[in-house]
């Protein structure tokens, strides 16, 4: 449980600085333009168990970019939520700032909708008490 919490705080941090965006800038000067050559997202789980839990999973191309994008949408909506109507000390202690008009790519976006269900799983809640 502890873990998680440390893994939400990172996660926080790191979307602080732009969503745990790790920029490999390689600039090219050519008549008066900059180019910047890539850009990265990474999203990282400090909890031990997460990455052998994802292991066990469907794999990426299991749904689609756009599916994963609308759930991830959904369930940080709803933590953002609990974590600004909480006292902020329980499970949602941390803002996760997720731009939908940002294109993480499929790996993000599915690591984060398998955090959410890993978290479901871990703390025995569930973001949609209703069901999926």
């Amino acid at each position: 449980m502890k873990t998680v919490f440390i893994a939400l705080f990172i996660l926080t941090i790191t979307m602080v600085s732009g969503f745990g965006q790790k920029k490999r800038d390689k600039y090219e000067v050519k008549a008066d333009t900059i180019r910047v050559d890539s850009l990265e997202y990474e999203l990282i789980v400090l909890d031990p168990g997460f990455e052998s839990w994802l292991a066990a999973q469907p794999p990426k191309q299991f749904y689609s970019k756009e599916y994963y994008e609308l759930k991830n949408r959904l369930d940080v909506s709803e933590w953002n939520h609990r974590y600004l109507t909480s006292n902020r000390t329980g499970l949602y202690d941390s803002y996760i700032d997720y731009s939908p008009t940002t294109d993480y790519g499929l790996d993000l976006n599915y690591k984060l909708y398998y955090f959410f269900r890993y978290f479901e799983e871990t703390n025995k809640v569930k973001l949609y008490p209703s069901g999926r």
